[in-house]
């Protein structure tokens, strides 16, 4: 076991949204943007941007992974960047300022209507209800998710409810 897959989350965390440089076994190297690392394997998921806004996505399996280097900061262009890669389709419709304006709307009805709600995630991008049911931007029925069936399919008809009035 080497160096990279003794670090804690902590330490790996510390590589998101930046450009690295990755030596691994057999003198392969990968270059890219970091999205995330896997806490269990210690695997690097790089994020390459080519022409006409494609995206590749590579895997450096933690076991392989020799030497990181930091090639560049990500500024805050580049982070909104990433963390739309695998954003769902329809919520890349939306501007941040309209997904903060969905959010409040819907979060504001919600306590009109006596249903507790707060926001949760480092950004506060997700709403959730009761403690039971969350809801992701943008912030419709097909983003709600729970493990209660009743609440869930409760909370969806009236979130379609809500923005039926909305229309």
């Amino acid at each position: 076991m080497d160096d990279w897959q003794r670090k804690s989350p902590l330490d790996w965390e510390t590589y998101v949204n930046k450009m690295v440089k990755v030596a691994a076994v057999e003198k392969h190297e990968y270059e890219g943007w970091v999205l995330t690392v896997d806490p269990v394997s210690a695997s690097i998921v790089l994020a390459t941007f080519l022409e006409d806004e494609k995206v590749s996505i590579s895997v450096v399996l933690g076991h392989a992974v020799q030497d990181v280097k930091i090639l560049k900061e990500g500024d805050h262009e580049m982070k909104q960047r990433l963390s739309r890669i695998f954003a769902p389709e329809e919520s890349k419709a939306y501007s941040p300022e309209e997904h903060e304006k969905r959010k409040n709307d819907l979060k504001t009805w919600l306590e009109t209507n006596h249903i507790p709600v707060t926001e949760q995630g480092e950004s506060g991008r997700t709403l959730c209800v009761a403690g039971v049911l969350t809801i992701d931007p943008p912030y419709g029925p097909e983003e709600c998710s729970s493990s209660n069936e009743i609440i869930l399919s409760r909370v969806q008809g009236l979130i379609q409810g809500y923005l039926e009035k909305q229309q």
